[in-house]
């Protein structure tokens, strides 16, 4: 499924980006799920790799969570990761190792104090930008 923009609630995105702060200075990851365009629940996941440059996320955590996504009927939506040092775009490790290529791809990064989010499509290594719409 390809979207221009996600549709979020002010409650998720601010749990995101908790959950990026407290993860500072170790990349934070989690994912995105619900129907259409609609995030309907957020669910933080643990670095495995416990990195300020790379995630996994933890795999019993992931598989877990992609029951819980399928119990529900939703969809996975989106895969969110902080940058801690940069950059706000798709890194080129984020490129090679796209495998979701219909969900969005979400990238927080912290600019002067200020955790900012973007989020992306990667699909055969090209990358376009989607809207995100804080409800």
């Amino acid at each position: 499924m390809y979207f221009q923009q996600l549709s979020i609630s002010r409650l998720h995105w601010d749990k995101m980006q908790a959950h990026v702060a407290h993860n500072y200075p170790i990349e934070a990851c989690g994912l995105l799920a619900g129907v259409n365009t609609k995030v309907f629940s957020v669910f933080p996941v643990t670095n495995s790799l416990n990195s300020q440059t790379r995630y996994r996320m933890d795999a019993q955590e992931q598989l877990s969570i992609f029951l819980t996504i399928e119990k529900r009927n939703w969809d996975l939506l989106g895969i969110y990761h902080s940058h801690p040092n940069g950059p706000p775009y798709p890194s080129r490790t984020d490129i090679d190792e796209a495998y979701y290529p219909g969900v969005a791809q979400l990238i927080w990064v912290l600019n002067d104090q200020i955790w900012t989010c973007h989020a992306f499509h990667i699909y055969d290594c090209k990358v376009s930008q989607i809207e995100l719409i804080i409800e």
